[in-house]
């Protein structure tokens, strides 16, 4: 062996460190048959469950936020995509959850604690959609399904003072642990409006995680972003969003480091 040789053997050139691509992470809102919907937020469970479909087809796994990242963390999180129902809507327990079953996928339900069983009042156009109550939260959760805090009352939290800030993320965190017995992991910010205040809020109250939508500089653990999925969302779009998906959002910058468990049931 040469001196170089040997001067490389002793002294290897670190290799470089590899950011994480964000992880795909698919955003629901309402699973119902309606033929009023201004803000594209539901898809039918005919719709639904040919997304699922085309998932299992496609070697993935939906499963929840929390298991995702900790898949990520532990290096094994390949084939795994990340399945989000916002606002906690009460067609998620009677139609999402039964196909969700059926694929043997889990799945990550963001709830308001403050607007327990009744509507989304934030959407000026209607329609008039149910929240789920207490019981479904705990339904939704004996069944599987990780419960994460939507915030308190819907409201933006960039738009907030500290107070507003506070109660939409600690307050509801305190609620949705006296509801289901466990202090939920995950934050998904209402509209999707996050920065840095907010972010540090989420932190503070004692989350491992926040979902954005379109989070920008801030992607991260606290900011991951999502692709938005809708009613018109078929094999040929699906495959599309999946493909650009590590090409339109920021690496993330760390992982969070959540202990490791076995794989939730979605049953």
């Amino acid at each position: 062996m040469s001196a170089d040789q040997a001067s490389a053997h002793r002294n290897p050139i670190p290799r470089a460190r590899r950011t994480p691509l964000p992880p795909w992470i698919l955003m629901y809102h309402s699973v119902a048959l309606t033929a009023q919907d201004p803000y594209q937020i539901t898809v039918s469970p005919h719709r639904l469950d040919q997304q699922l479909r085309w998932l299992a087809r496609s070697g993935l796994t939906g499963v929840s936020v929390r298991e995702l990242l900790r898949a990520r963390a532990a290096g094994r999180g390949s084939g795994l995509v990340g399945l989000t129902f916002d606002d906690g809507y009460a067609d998620f327990v009677e139609h999402a959850l039964p196909l969700l079953r059926r694929h043997d996928f889990g799945a990550t339900l963001f709830v308001l604690p403050g607007r327990l069983g009744k509507d989304n009042a934030w959407d000026p156009l209607g329609p008039r959609k149910p929240l789920l109550t207490a019981e479904g939260i705990r339904a939704a959760a004996r069944a599987g399904v990780e419960i994460g805090s939507h915030g308190l009352q819907h409201e933006n939290l960039p738009a907030g003072d500290d107070t507003v800030r506070k109660q939409e993320t600690a307050y509801s965190r305190q609620l949705l642990r006296d509801i289901t017995g466990r202090a939920p992991e995950g934050f998904c910010y209402p509209y999707g409006a996050v920065d840095e205040r907010s972010a540090l809020a989420v932190r503070r109250a004692g989350y491992s995680y926040a979902c954005a939508i379109d989070p920008g500089t801030l992607t991260g653990p606290y900011a991951l972003p999502r692709a938005y999925i809708g009613q018109n969302d078929g094999r040929l779009r699906l495959q599309l969003k999946r493909m650009l998906h590590p090409l339109r959002r920021r690496p993330l910058g760390e992982e969070p480091q959540l202990p490791t468990v076995g794989r939730e049931a979605s049953r």
